[in-house]
């Protein structure tokens, strides 16, 4: 989904520096943020540093803007993107979101109209999926006004268009920043419905990590652990108690 920011540290550190003669050395010595017209900034050495389209890195709350100067802090000799998720979302939702939110809501939308917690296995596996995702469907109908059916195998299940109408009407409802934060949780667990519980705290990040993956766990129970699958899933769980924590901040 291309308007869906990404928050795969790979890419990212693949977008960074890659000799070292090119990676930009630390410049600052303190990083702290600061009250400014339009909420918290960013703060290295006194002044606001910029986002790659040159705006300055400022956000709505002052937890989120101390979640992006620890990033700055904790850096070394030489800056690593790939440690810096926060930065990475804050710049985002400054340089990007703006003026694609339609596009990025449609995006999300279309998430739900194939939403994960909704396609169920067979036997074992689908009893499982079942008890543990119903209660979030019914967590969507009860909470968000989404109605999502569910089904057993692969046939695709057409969600109605008032379900998806909802669902887009709620990424909108978000401000720049969450939305960036929605937008990167929704690819990432595959369901629209737990990346909406994860940013509105109805679902911590590591049960909203479990439940995206009920088929790989399954599968490992039969077949044991592939070494490349438990890298992948590890960078999934941290890149959603990342995401955790942005939604705290923000809110």
């Amino acid at each position: 989904m291309s308007h869906i920011p990404n928050l795969d540290p790979m890419i990212a550190a693949k977008k960074g520096f890659s000799e070292i003669e090119d990676r930009i050395r630390r410049f600052w010595t303190t990083a702290d943020v600061a009250s400014v017209d339009g909420g918290w900034a960013v703060q290295l050495d006194g002044r606001t540093p910029k986002t790659p389209a040159k705006q300055p890195l400022v956000l709505p709350t002052e937890a989120a803007a101390r979640l992006v100067a620890d990033e700055w802090a904790a850096q070394g000799e030489y800056m690593e993107p790939a440690t810096m998720p926060a930065t990475r979302l804050a710049s985002t939702a400054i340089d990007r979101i703006g003026q694609a939110r339609d596009a990025v809501a449609d995006e999300i939308a279309a998430y739900a109209g194939s939403d994960a917690i909704c396609y169920l296995g067979e036997g074992a596996l689908e009893r499982r999926q079942a008890a543990a995702w119903t209660p979030w469907r019914d967590w969507a109908e009860r909470e968000l006004g989404v109605q999502l059916a569910a089904a057993s195998g692969i046939v695709h299940v057409a969600q109605s268009p008032e379900a998806i109408a909802r669902v887009k009407a709620l990424a909108l409802a978000l401000d720049d920043f969450s939305l960036t934060g929605l937008a990167t949780a929704t690819p990432l667990l595959g369901s629209a419905v737990l990346a909406l519980a994860l940013q509105r705290s109805a679902l911590a990040a590591e049960m909203a990590f479990e439940l995206s993956r009920l088929e790989e766990a399954f599968q490992e129970g039969q077949w044991g652990v592939d070494a490349e699958a438990a890298e992948r899933a590890d960078r999934i769980r941290a890149e959603a108690i990342v995401l955790q924590r942005w939604f705290e901040a923000l809110n």
